[in-house]
């Protein structure tokens, strides 16, 4: 029984029975801010997503060409800050360029080409390109920006997308709490789906806690409103977060 209770007080504690609800999850809550509470369904541990195949219509079809156009408005709709280089399909197979910043202890990519293309009086970082790539860089800066007080509840303001659930999601009492001990690192992607109207982005990160980490995978939905990209809150998982069933399939991304 002695040797049994040693080795229980030994184990790590990504095995305990739990942890990655009440440790890894949190972590990662943390770096997320609340959203996990407001927007997403936290997964212990999560298959691999799958992507749907994106349809579009030929330029050369006139019959496709002359239909009614099934993509909202907004897919066309410029961005809010000016930054060039609208695309409205495709997929990031490279890591692209970056220079990574810091809030508190979590690194950010920056670009002049992808954004973040503002900052307003808040520190509320916006206006991100058009783009597949765009997309991935807001993804990428929500973790950072959701997780500390200072600018959680303006940037969730901003970053939310209309929609019936955004005044729900809005009034969650919810902020994110103490970083301390805990270092979250983004290490990779996937872009799971994109349409120029919409995109899931799939981000790897690193979460170290108590001494040990594990690999983490969070999927966001976003949708490009009012020229730019936001969180979707139509979706009841908005965020999805879970243990990275493997790092296979992940582009990796250096900071």
């Amino acid at each position: 029984m002695a040797a049994d209770e040693n080795n229980e007080n030994n184990e790590s504690p990504f095995t305990r029975p739990g942890f990655i609800v009440s440790a890894v999850v949190v972590a990662l809550v943390l770096v997320l801010g609340a959203i996990l509470g407001t927007l997403g369904i936290v997964n212990a541990t999560r298959d691999e997503p799958t992507t749907a195949p994106t349809v579009t219509a030929s330029e050369d079809d006139p019959q496709q060409s002359s239909k009614p156009a099934e993509e909202p408005e907004p897919a066309a709709g410029a961005s809010i800050c000016g930054l060039k280089g609208e695309v409205l399909e495709g997929t990031v197979e490279e890591p692209p360029a970056a220079e990574w910043e810091f809030q508190g202890t979590i690194g950010y990519p920056t670009s002049s080409k992808y954004g973040p293309g503002k900052t307003d009086e808040n520190g509320v970082r916006s206006c991100f390109q058009h783009s597949p790539e765009g997309a991935l860089f807001m993804a990428a800066n929500a973790m950072a920006q959701s997780s500390y007080p200072e600018t959680y509840e303006p940037w969730l303001r901003y970053a939310l997308s209309e929609g019936p659930n955004r005044e729900a999601m809005l009034s969650e009492d919810a902020e994110p709490s103490d970083m301390a001990g805990t270092r979250v690192q983004i290490t990779g992607f996937r872009v799971l789906d994109y349409s120029g109207t919409a995109a899931t982005i799939d981000l790897l990160a690193s979460v170290t806690t108590e001494g040990e980490s594990a690999e983490v995978s969070a999927v966001l939905h976003l949708v490009w409103e009012d020229g730019d990209w936001r969180l979707d809150s139509n979706q009841a998982e908005g965020v999805d977060v879970g243990t990275a069933p493997s790092t296979g399939g992940y582009t990796a991304w250096e900071q």
